[in-house]
């Protein structure tokens, strides 16, 4: 057995009880984040409002993934579309 498989298999043996509640986590950490940059789009203050903008191009491709996932089938916004 190397190195490596040994530490793969036991990385798995730590992790993979907790696997579902991390993505869980971050898939809620994203969608917080997601929510704060449409609100932003919609013209709800945001003391961070520069920072975040220049983040908007890159996670406008999260933008289905996320109305999907929340149950919309098409876009809630009519400026913003992604299907």
């Amino acid at each position: 057995m190397s190195w490596q498989s040994f530490s793969r298999a036991l990385r798995e043996f730590y992790f993979a009880p907790y696997r579902r509640t991390l993505a869980r986590a971050a898939r809620e950490e994203d969608d917080f984040f997601l929510l704060i940059l449409l609100g932003e789009a919609l013209g709800v203050p945001n003391p961070l409002a520069y920072e975040t903008l220049e983040l908007w191009p890159h996670l406008r491709a999260d933008l289905h993934a996320w109305h999907t996932r929340m149950g919309m089938e098409r876009s809630p916004f009519d400026h913003i579309g992604c299907c």
